[in-house]
């Protein structure tokens, strides 16, 4: 038993999950959506005040830096 998980190592180190990233990706997705479509079309003094607009770029940019970090780690092989 402990052999075959020492030669199977390799094969389940090689498929990294990409769950995280598709979970994180379709959270920006749907937040440009909804400030695009849902808020922003219809409210043309959207955000409204300065510290809205910094929240909103606060959470947009955390959300793609997020994205990009889990980009990185769940792509390629074993390092």
């Amino acid at each position: 038993m402990h052999a075959a998980l020492l030669l199977s190592t390799p094969v389940l180190a090689a498929a990294k999950s990409k769950v995280p990233f598709y979970i994180v990706g379709g959270l920006l997705i749907c937040w440009a959506f909804v400030l695009s479509m849902g808020i922003g079309m219809r409210r043309p003094e959207f955000p409204g005040t300065v510290a809205a607009e910094r929240a909103v770029i606060g959470i947009t940019a955390a959300l793609v830096l997020v994205t990009m970090a889990m980009a990185v780690v769940t792509s390629g092989g074993p390092g």
